[in-house]
């Protein structure tokens, strides 16, 4: 269940309602094997309240500042560091003002998924209450080290969703407070509040699991590597995908062919 978000009428040359396009956010190619090339998935969705952004990837600032663990990054995958990555870059390109983003919804508040948030000072970010707490709360385990505080500094307004009263194909949701059908998915194990986002748009439906899976679910990993990194999800993912191909399912971490052939 989420708070109500109240609407706004002045939101800058947003006319095709229900679009939804691919942003690559951030690209992380693994150095072995060198042909996992990829890309940090951001979302940018049409509606009437404005556009919704889903992650955002690092921000300006991480660029300016590099906080600890983007330093690391290099020494064990190839990554550009490149500021025009980053969604506020790709949203002004795309002929839109940062403040036309009204709402963030995040997957969870890992520093390449959320790191943007101060480019969009003014959006409304919604995130689950568990993933919130952990953020906030002391280490408590690996995956808590790539929060990064300071994402949170400009004090944004946030909505804490927590009970999953509705289903999404059988998964336990929280519908978000849009005209078109948004659903948090809860699918905590990659980190203790990690969702899902769910998309409906038209006659498409869309099905971004985050890091709860593989990239693009074409990369084998040991069930034991999934689990401890991904989550418990990843059977129950690569089951429903197969059961339900009418719904698109993405990763937060893409094949870099995947934005090329959005951009085609």
């Amino acid at each position: 269940m989420c708070a109500l978000v109240a609407r706004f009428p002045d939101v800058h040359e947003v006319t095709n309602i229900g679009a939804i396009r691919y942003l690559n956010c951030f690209i992380c190619s693994a150095r072995v094997p060198s042909s996992w090339r990829t890309g940090m998935l951001s979302l940018l969705v049409e509606t009437r309240q404005g556009l919704v952004l889903v992650d955002t990837g690092p921000g300006l600032e991480d660029y300016d500042r590099k906080p600890g663990i983007i330093r690391i990054f290099p020494l064990v995958t190839k990554v550009p560091l490149d500021p025009g990555e980053t969604a506020v870059r790709h949203i002004t390109r795309l002929g839109y003002r940062p403040e036309d983003v009204r709402h963030i919804v995040l997957t969870h508040v890992h520093f390449d998924h959320c790191g943007g948030l101060p480019d969009f000072p003014q959006s409304t970010v919604h995130v689950h209450r568990r993933e919130y707490e952990a953020f906030m709360d002391r280490p408590r385990c690996w995956s808590d080290l790539a929060y990064v505080r300071r994402h949170v500094a400009h004090d944004p307004e946030l909505v804490l969703c927590d009970e999953a009263h509705e289903s999404w194909f059988g998964f336990p949701a929280i519908r978000l407070p849009f005209e078109l059908d948004l659903w948090l998915v809860p699918l905590f194990g990659h980190t203790r509040g990690h969702c899902g986002v769910a998309v409906e748009a038209g006659a498409g439906r869309l099905f971004h699991v985050g890091d709860a899976a593989p990239t693009g679910f074409g990369v084998s990993v040991p069930a034991w590597f999934a689990r401890l990194v991904l989550g418990p999800h990843v059977p129950r993912l690569l089951a429903f995908r197969a059961a339900h191909p009418e719904v698109r399912m993405i990763t937060g971490h893409m094949p870099l062919d995947l934005f090329e052939e959005e951009a085609a």
